[in-house]
Formats: C-alpha cells, structure tokens, sequence
C-alpha cells in the first residue's frame, strides 16, 4: 500500500459518497486509475464496505449503553448459544470478546429506559449469564469509524 492508497482509504473513511472523480483530484490521479485503485482495495478486502452514518436521536434511539456481560460458563456450546441469540437483537450494534474482569461488552441504542429494560429482560432470558452491569452513555466525547493509517 502506498502513500496514494493510503490518502484514498483515508478520504474514504472521512466521506464513502465521494466519486472516483472527486477523490482522483485529491490525489493527482485521472479517474480511471484512481477507481481501479478503489477495486483493488476492496478487492484485496482492505475496504470492507461503504455505509451511511446515521444520527441516532434523529430515528429515536437516544439512549446509548455499554452493556458488560461475565459468564461463568467458557464452553463452545455456551459461546455457540450467545453468539446466535446476539444476532436476534438489532439494539446490539457492536458486541466483543474482551479481556480482564468482563468477559463481553455490547454496545446497545434503545429509544428510552423502558425499551433499555425490556432488552435486557430478554438478553438474559435468552441466555444463561452471571452477571450484566451497564454503563449508560451521557456524553460522546470522541466517536470516528476512521482508523489510524499512520501505523501501515
């Protein structure tokens, strides 16, 4: 990857709408080159998608939580059912295996504090868990999709 890939995968990050036209001036290329670049890059899955950002509190979704889930249970059955019943909550927008005391966290967007327990009420009636703590989110103080380049 050069300086040039690395200048589109940035503007990329920073605005997916941009035509090959566009982003081809931005890097002193003609538009063709510059979209076989943009190929390329998803082709070898460097760029993964494109996607629109959504303001959450714009389609009520104004409470945002960080859920922390620990289990005393570490079976692949067990990961196997947990996996499967994350995919039957859309509030859930990110969900990961983590290190330390907490064993997974979720990052969840419900409309308000009633959605926020009827979720929860069904989190733990669909799996077996030991203990759940959540952390509501007051303020946003940092929040980007676009990834450091500096380290490739």
């Amino acid at each position: 990857m050069d300086h040039i890939d690395k200048t589109i995968i940035d503007l990329l990050q920073h605005n997916a709408g941009l035509s090959a036209r566009e982003i081809a001036a931005e890097v002193n290329l003609t538009p063709t080159p510059c979209w076989r670049r943009i190929q390329r890059l998803e082709n070898e899955g460097i760029i993964v998608g494109k996607v629109a950002l959504i303001n959450p509190k714009d389609v009520n979704l104004s409470v945002s939580a960080l859920v922390q889930i620990r289990t005393n249970r570490h079976s692949a059955d067990w990961m196997d059912q947990f996996t499967k019943a994350l995919k039957k909550f859309p509030e859930i927008i990110e969900a990961y295996r983590t290190s330390g005391e907490v064993d997974y966290m979720l990052r969840v967007f419900v409309p308000d504090m009633e959605a926020y327990d009827i979720f929860y009420k069904r989190l733990i009636e669909e799996v077996d868990l030991y203990d759940v703590s959540t952390n509501f989110i007051m303020e946003e103080m940092k929040k980007t999709t676009a990834l450091p380049l500096n380290y490739c």
